[in-house]
């Protein structure tokens, strides 16, 4: 070869050993800038495949959830999961007929000092009262959930699904504390019905969508994102563990589904903040494990919502007990009270004690520990993490069916006594935490039900209310109740422990 061919060659060498090093370098070059915008946006630089790739960022416990990265995934559609889901959404009408007061006098305290109050024979006026709100079919069988509130005391309720069909329903199981209800329908037919997920996987940011009734106009769409999870002390009911949503939620949404991206139901809607009525983009809704929690019962034959006896009381860990205990910040249920053979005391829990995690769930708040206590439900075992005297133990709990000490024998008052329209029971630990009413007297009875348009109801009483003394005899048992009753009398005399406050009340017959 001679020189010049050589040189040639070392040349034409060169230039190919140069272009892969020029590529080489663009690639990596490429990879980093790539890299660098997967960790800005969830994607890669230029040359990114049309479908995601697999989510690549370290310590990432949901592949699912990411940044959109190109215009074609900013301009997808919300419209095959609402297609999906939206027949499984329904319409609930409740109606109910009151007995309204012929006169604009009635309850007034100058007319009732001198006409008397509570008046069995005050002429009354029948009035239709209707409300209107959302439910989700849960069960192809036609099995329903909706808010307790919903209903209410209705005599008459109807479901519409998606399509305009209308069916009678009955009411399966209602929990006025955690504002669930549970109905059935007969379409003699499988119906479309949602999935239940699991909303201890729900986190703040994901997206959402609620399908309701708002206003009456006809089923609608919402979009929006988790905006807090666990929020309490709403004063809407009872419930203590809502998940807030922006998704705009207005009256009529009550009882409609809150859907994640799954196509699956993690909540139902219940509550919105609202000073004027409508959305202000903070609803509420009820965690899907507790409705699971409600479902599964009442699919169990049981007519009312069964929560774990524990047998203690639980007050707020303030900023005070937490620095006397060395917390570093305010945190958990603190034990007040301990009863005696509870199963708390079983397990070894004190007065002093702070429960901090339940099967390795935090516990914030005490509406918290109640949560986790009603969707574990009687029969389970449960790991408590507490804070003992400066250390931390564990101790593992079964959760029972509260005690009934005494058969409730419920019994229903009638004739012309103040009491006309209650029915009144026995009291034991079981009822009391059934009704979720808390008393540590000895004796009376507690109303447990109350007929609308009843003397009883008109005159001020109250489902809850435990009567103490009636015509100055102490009363330990519906027996006394329907011994004084019998007695009869043109005054009446009622000492009542209403929420812990004692109030004396007369009448005359």
């Amino acid at each position: 070869m001679s020189s010049k061919q050589l040189a040639q060659f070392v040349l034409l060498v060169g230039l190919v050993l140069g272009g892969a090093l020029v590529q080489v370098h663009a690639q990596n070059f490429e990879d980093k800038v790539g890299d660098l915008l997967e960790d800005l946006f969830g994607g890669k630089g230029s040359g990114r495949p049309e479908q995601p790739p697999t989510n690549r960022q370290a310590g990432a416990n949901d592949d699912s959830r990411r940044l959109p990265f190109s215009r074609n995934e900013i301009q997808l559609s919300f419209a095959p999961l609402v297609k999906q889901t939206a027949p499984a959404v329904v319409n609930v009408y409740a109606a109910r007929v009151v007995q309204q007061r012929s006169s604009p006098f009635q309850g007034d305290p100058f007319f009732d000092f001198f006409f008397g109050q509570g008046n069995p024979n005050a002429p009354t006026r029948p009035r239709m009262e209707q409300s209107l709100g959302s439910g989700v079919i849960v069960d192809p069988s036609g099995l329903i959930v909706t808010n307790n509130h919903v209903i209410g005391d209705a005599d008459e309720i109807k479901v519409a699904l998606a399509d305009g069909e209308e069916f009678e329903s009955e009411v399966v199981l209602r929990d006025e504390r955690s504002d669930v209800a549970v109905l059935r329908i007969d379409a003699k037919r499988k119906l479309p019905f949602l999935q239940i997920a699991d909303s201890d996987k729900v986190e703040v940011g994901d997206l959402v969508l609620a399908i309701g009734n708002p206003f009456g106009v006809g089923q609608t769409v919402t979009s929006g994102i988790v905006s807090a999870l666990a929020r309490t002390k709403l004063g809407v009911s009872d419930f203590g563990f809502f998940i807030q949503t922006d998704a705009a939620i207005n009256p009529g949404n009550s009882g409609g589904a809150l859907i994640g991206m799954s196509g699956r139901l993690i909540g139902i809607n219940s509550a919105i903040y609202s000073r004027s009525g409508g959305s202000n983009g903070i609803g509420f809704a009820i965690p899907s494990n507790m409705v699971r929690a409600v479902i599964s019962q009442a699919q169990g034959g049981a007519d009312a919502f069964e929560r774990p006896y524990l047998g203690a009381s639980f007050d707020p860990v303030t900023p005070a007990i937490a620095e006397s205990l060395g917390m570093r910040r305010p945190a958990g249920a603190i034990v007040t009270e301990v009863q005696k053979g509870s199963p708390a005391a079983k397990a070894g829990l004190n007065p002093g004690d702070v429960i901090i995690s339940i099967d390795g769930h935090a516990i914030e708040h005490p509406d918290a520990l109640n949560y986790r206590l009603e969707t574990a439900g009687p029969g389970k075992t449960v790991t408590l993490a507490i804070l003992s005297r400066g250390k931390k133990i564990a101790l593992d709990i079964k959760l029972e069916r509260a005690p009934e000490s005494v058969p409730a024998n419920e019994t229903h008052i009638s004739g012309e006594n103040p009491l006309n329209g209650a029915n009144v029971a026995n009291i034991s630990p079981r009822l009391l935490n059934r009704m979720n009413v808390r008393y540590r007297g000895d004796g009376g009875v507690i109303l447990t039900d109350i007929d609308r348009g009843s003397t009883a109801m008109r005159i001020g009483f109250r489902r809850g209310d435990i009567l103490v003394k009636i015509n100055g005899v102490d009363i330990r048992t519906v027996a006394d109740v329907t011994g004084v009753i019998e007695e009869g009398g043109r005054t009446w005399s009622f000492e009542i422990n209403r929420n812990g406050r004692l109030i004396r009340q007369f009448f005359r017959g």
